[in-house]
């Protein structure tokens, strides 16, 4: 049972979010005489919403589907309205009889690929690779659920040892070959040594300086890792969604290809007044570059938070289920809502990262290119980082809440709003410190397969220098892979966040063993957490 102590008001008892007969105000509802404000209509009892949804988000999500009509529409036009002479357009001449452009008699040369040596190896890594990555993520997942503790305190040594030892080796090598050693000179190579002898030492820092959190990440890690292994299925629908993302990528980078055949081969007159045969597009193919481009920008951003929409729903089903009773279609419900009821929401998220993501590349490239001076660019950098944090932070947040509760984007940001409030300091506490971990536990993984992949083809391969491309190539591969489930992982510790506020802002608890850990949550970057996880919730 949940108790509470008037005399010694708690954050713990305070409610989190205003119910629905709560106070629009603090003040209010903390006041002398006790009373409280009715604001009934402010916000909508805070639970998941397993009822029938209404349809949120309409112009978003009537925008979102005309762009893309609009995209597949021209794009099958294109395809059917092209020109088979542009692939070979470089071969008319100008035919002064009948003062037109024709096809030449030469005929154009082909040329064959050769095979690289290191293809077939290659390729084979690169297969076996993608096929171990299932079985060695449910095997992390495995460890991370009952043994977190221990993978992660064994792990972190390895952040600060093979960064060392990657560079002691290729120096030594590079050192030992003659090759190497006359084209990198030996003052690079120790410059080279330092500076990431330097990023070392500044990885060691960070570590040391974060050592009284690791306890308290081990717990919100095994606590996520437990919530994702009861929804397993998520690791298979998650990428099925990528895959009908990419399926809809190749759709459209089609008809981009086929948009190019669409015009004619015209006779222009050169500057010497000669008569020149010369490609000329139709004008309405440059602007359809430019809707498929955005409406791809736009999709992209929207699969990414359906994707967190689907987390978010699935785990919250399992959450604010009953101890011992597994939610029916949990996921199947979030498909639903997310590419039904709430697909105008999605699309309204989709479409505030898609614009975050273009502004962050246009000031990352008036950056690079230096267009504004000295203090004026490093201002504006610093004010479009901040801004743009925000915006992906509170985002995430709100896709979250509207995964649970169904409410529109904006009704979801307010409840956000009045949740980070209150819990903001904490809420980057559970996302950059369990991120930075498993982060470094993949990278961990990843590089020692690399040396394993290194290892087995230098003795069963003809390979010489290729081996370290080889290994390169699968560490990216499986970087990539491992960074997926980072990801998943990620979104299920914000999202059993929010469930464990929405359970203090109810006076519940759902999950006895969360609530035993995020009660260890800091109030700020500069609290040390303490490790008490039965203080005063519950008796």
């Amino acid at each position: 049972m949940v108790t509470t102590d008037e005399s010694q008001p708690s954050i713990l008892t305070a409610p989190l979010l205003p119910s629905t007969s709560a106070s629009t105000s603090i003040s209010g509802a903390v006041s002398s005489s006790g009373a409280v404000s009715d604001d009934d209509d402010q916000f909508p009892p805070i639970s998941f919403n397993h009822g029938r949804r209404p349809i949120r988000d309409i112009p978003a999500l009537i925008l979102f589907l005309l762009l893309s009509l609009a995209t597949l529409s021209l794009g099958i036009v294109a395809l059917i309205r092209r020109n088979p002479s542009f692939s070979h357009s470089h071969s008319f001449v100008f035919d002064p009889i009948s003062s037109s452009c024709v096809p030449s008699r030469r005929l154009s040369n082909s040329f064959l690929l050769s095979g690289s040596p290191i293809f077939k190896d290659l390729l084979v890594v690169l297969i076996l690779t993608f096929l171990l990555s299932l079985p060695i993520v449910l095997f992390l997942l495995w460890l991370l659920k009952h043994f977190a503790k221990q993978v992660i305190y064994a792990c972190i040594p390895f952040f600060i040892i093979i960064p060392t030892f990657l560079n002691v080796y290729w120096f030594v090598s590079c050192t030992v070959s003659s090759s190497c050693r006359s084209g990198f000179p030996l003052a690079y190579r120790v410059l080279v040594l330092v500076f990431v002898f330097l990023l070392v030492m500044i990885i060691l820092w960070i570590i040391v300086a974060n050592w009284n959190r690791v306890e308290l990440t081990v717990h919100i890690v095994r606590v996520a890792a437990d919530a994702l292994f009861h929804n397993l299925a998520l690791l298979l629908v998650l990428p099925g969604l990528t895959l009908a993302f990419l399926v809809y990528v190749g759709l459209v980078s089609v008809f981009l290809v086929f948009a190019r055949f669409n015009g004619s081969i015209e006779p222009t007159v050169g500057a010497d007044g000669e008569y020149y045969c010369e490609w000329r597009q139709e004008g309405w193919v440059p602007a359809y570059f430019a809707l498929a481009i955005v409406t791809l920008v736009w999709t992209a951003a929207s699969m990414v938070e359906a994707q967190v929409f689907v987390i978010s729903g699935t785990i919250a089903q399992w959450y604010f289920c009953k101890e011992g009773v597994k939610p029916r279609r949990s996921i199947r419900t979030s498909l639903r809502n997310a590419f039904g009821p709430s697909f105008g929401t999605v699309c309204f998220s989709g479409m505030i990262m898609g614009a975050v993501r273009i502004i962050r590349v246009i000031v990352d490239s008036a950056k690079r290119e230096g267009i504004a001076p000295g203090i004026v660019n490093f201002i504006t950098q610093c004010c479009a980082k901040v801004l743009l944090s925000a915006c992906d932070f509170v985002n995430k947040f709100t896709v979250i809440f509207t995964a649970i509760t169904g409410e529109g984007y904006c009704s979801s940001a307010k409840m956000t709003y009045e949740l980070l409030k209150r819990n903001l300091l904490s809420a980057v506490f559970v996302e950059t410190v369990s991120t930075r971990v498993l982060v470094g536990i993949i990278f961990v993984l990843s590089t020692l397969y690399a040396i394993v992949v290194c290892a087995i083809l230098k003795a069963v391969s003809d390979l010489n220098g290729e081996i370290y491309l080889v290994a390169l190539f699968a560490w990216l591969l499986l970087i990539i892979l491992f960074g997926f489930f980072v990801h998943v992982l990620d979104n299920v510790i914000d999202t059993v966040y929010v469930c464990y506020a929405i359970d203090r802002d109810k006076g519940e608890v759902c999950k006895q063993d969360v609530h035993e850990v995020y009660v260890q949550l800091p109030l700020s970057r500069n609290h040390r957490p303490t490790l008490n996880p039965r203080s005063t919730l519950l008796v």
